[in-house]
């Protein structure tokens, strides 16, 4: 079993059975999945992406700068982050919201001790502002994140169960890997489960990452408890 896990949740997860926006069922369900693992004592850290709202490079040009595109983008993790608290409190999940860019009249500002403070008092921390910087994704931040909250690993689930040799959404003959290298992962041009700067700062920092299926009951807990699902990136 995990002690501290990184949870990564899309935007798109969040959007649900929507073309866009926010689905409480689906947060709340996937509030339901979280509770067997803090039941079995692992601590959980949440970085939410914002692709459910907007995303900064889809906005960036025609008269919107770069900068401005990519901190749009974050205030769209951040909407997330607020929401999904609400959903999970009500669905009886303690969990606080911690911002990584500095907007504390809507939510608290992230610290390390803070946070800290949270999982100790046994709730979920859920974070928005990516890494607080433009031009990274929420999956370079939540590798960065899971590093500084001394997180054992990564999970970041997905549409499919685990990484494909093609994608198995187009190819009936798409060949699931059971574990991949860092090395594997970065060398591969079929493989683009996760950014390559968020991989490099597994591979440096020797974070192990797990990619599952958000929606198999019971993944979260399993993957927590430290069995073999989905695909191991190490």
């Amino acid at each position: 079993m995990y002690k501290r896990i990184l949870l990564k949740l899309s935007g798109e997860q969040l959007q649900g059975q929507y073309d866009s926006g926010f689905d409480h069922e689906r947060a709340r369900w996937i509030a339901e999945q979280i509770k067997p693992a803090i039941s079995n004592g692992t601590e959980v850290v949440v970085m939410v992406g914002g692709g459910n709202y907007v995303r900064g490079n889809q906005i960036a040009g025609n008269g919107i700068q770069g900068v401005n595109a990519h901190n749009i983008g974050m205030l769209s993790t951040l909407m997330n982050a607020i929401a999904l608290t609400d959903v999970f409190n009500d669905a009886g999940l303690a969990t606080r919201a911690l911002s990584s860019v500095r907007i504390d009249q809507f939510i608290d500002q992230y610290t390390y001790r803070r946070a800290l403070s949270h999982l100790e008092k046994n709730r979920v921390v859920i974070v928005g502002g990516g890494i607080g910087r433009p031009f990274l994704t929420t999956d370079t931040a939540a590798l960065n994140l899971a590093q500084e909250m001394n997180c054992d690993v990564v999970i970041k689930t997905t549409k499919v169960d685990g990484v494909y040799d093609k994608d198995p959404t187009k190819h009936d003959d798409a060949v699931k890997y059971d574990s991949l290298s860092y090395q594997e992962a970065l060398a591969s041009p079929t493989i683009s489960i996760m950014d390559n700067a968020a991989i490099g700062v597994a591979m440096d920092e020797h974070k192990p990452v797990i990619i599952c299926d958000l929606l198999t009951d019971g993944n979260i807990a399993r993957a927590a408890n430290g069995e073999q699902i989905g695909t191991l990136i190490s």
